[in-house]
């Protein structure tokens, strides 16, 4: 939990200081303005000794339990029901070990003195920044109900995309992890084979022949290198994309792969869309949403145009005009975020373009498959011709010699 050193003065004037822990210095300040103080200085510390004794979570909470927690914490604080009995109550009717502990921590946080939006700050590894930001503004504006149901739908959404994706993914993947099972048994063990025959026959062999053998050797003699060195080139990508410039350029590169890089782009700016919405509907400042909205749409490349969108409209310039120059939406939803600021409905026009990219979207995931087929069986068939090429050609020119006699 971030820790904040602030000085502050009483309402009889009386300088008071101390140390807040916050999700962020707006939550900090506004923790104080709630205690009566009035706020002259606000100092971000490193991180303080108050977590040092709390669990570090390494189970993952999966997005189906984050929409039951959402859903179900709308149902209760719509109830009426006060959020720590809530809390207390769904701690106990979880099965999820992760989720049971992570329940349990919040329980003891609110226990303690601590609203419900710093208590999930805690754990970033599982809420992030939007979903905190969501829940402290509806705190504040006694709309919470309202900003867990707005969570649940945001997580179904997502839940349904990645959905999408793996379905699309699953044929293309298997038919590859086939391909290349079936390329070591064959350069391994098959083609080795047929090169002893072909060793006891001085004839000339064909170039395909040649491609086959040479590589078959290649692949027995050094497959343990090939191996270390596979993975080590894996080890190290996913290294390089964890650093700060990694990230940013291996966002770029996704939007530009082929067949994919289309639908990556539209389901990133579905995502941004949705998210931005949602975080103006709640009541959010545009500046802190764009800033918000720029963690939670997984690409470092497209979140640093965020940003600078968030630079540009600080210094005067319209929503609209930021995100013409920013040269990722297209025609369309550009006219479509022009009359919601035109109109001041900006949050439903931004939930129509969410819409208007999770269609398309939706419909090239479903014809990925098609689009992918014909690609592979043209691999397929280049390895096979290659191997009967390899194979039964210099069987038939021996034949042909045989009978030749």
């Amino acid at each position: 939990m971030p820790g904040f050193q602030y000085q502050a003065r009483d309402l009889s004037g009386k300088a008071v200081s101390g140390q807040i822990e916050a999700a962020d210095a707006s939550s900090a300040a506004g923790t104080l303005r709630e205690r009566g103080l009035i706020l002259l200085s606000l100092t971000a510390q490193k991180s303080t000794t108050a977590n040092s004794g709390r669990w570090q979570f390494g189970a993952k909470v999966d997005l189906p339990e984050l929409i039951i927690f959402a859903r179900q914490m709308y149902s209760l604080i719509k109830a009426g029901i006060p959020i720590i009995r809530a809390i207390s109550s769904l701690q106990e009717s979880t099965r999820s070990p992760a989720m049971k502990q992570v329940l349990h921590d919040l329980l003891d946080q609110l226990q303690n003195g601590r609203n419900l939006s710093t208590a999930l700050a805690a754990h970033p590894q599982i809420f992030n920044r939007l979903i905190v930001s969501m829940v402290h503004v509806g705190e504040n504006t006694g709309r919470l109900d309202e900003a867990f149901l707005q969570l649940s739908l945001y997580f179904e959404q997502e839940q349904e995309t990645r959905k999408q994706i793996k379905q699309a993914s699953r044929y293309p993947t298997m038919v590859l992890i086939a391909l290349s099972v079936a390329l070591f048994v064959m350069n391994l063990f098959v083609i080795p084979q047929f090169a002893n025959m072909f060793s006891r026959f001085n004839a000339e062999l064909p170039w395909a022949t040649k491609v086959l053998l040479a590589t078959s050797e290649f692949f027995t003699q050094y497959w343990l290198l090939i191996i270390v060195v596979v993975i080590a080139l894996i080890f190290s990508w996913k290294h390089y994309i964890k650093t700060p410039a990694g990230k940013v350029k291996w966002g770029r590169w996704k939007l530009g792969l082929p067949l994919v890089g289309d639908i990556i782009n539209r389901a990133t700016l579905g995502r941004f869309a949705r998210s931005f919405s949602m975080m103006l509907n709640a009541g959010v400042p545009i500046t802190t949403a764009l800033n918000l909205v720029a963690e939670a749409v997984d690409n470092d490349y497209l979140a640093e145009i965020i940003r600078e969108m968030r630079r540009n409209i600080e210094r005067g310039e319209s929503l609209y005009r930021v995100s013409q120059q920013s040269g990722i939406f297209t025609p369309l939803v550009l006219q479509m975020l022009a009359v919601g600021e035109e109109t001041g409905q900006m949050d439903e026009m931004l939930t129509e373009v969410a819409g208007f990219y999770e269609r398309e979207v939706a419909f090239d995931l479903k014809s990925l498959t098609s689009k992918i087929e014909p690609i592979l069986i043209t691999i397929v068939a280049v390895m096979v011709l290659i191997l009967a090429l390899g194979i039964f050609t210099p069987m038939w020119d021996m034949l042909d010699a045989y009978k030749g006699r």
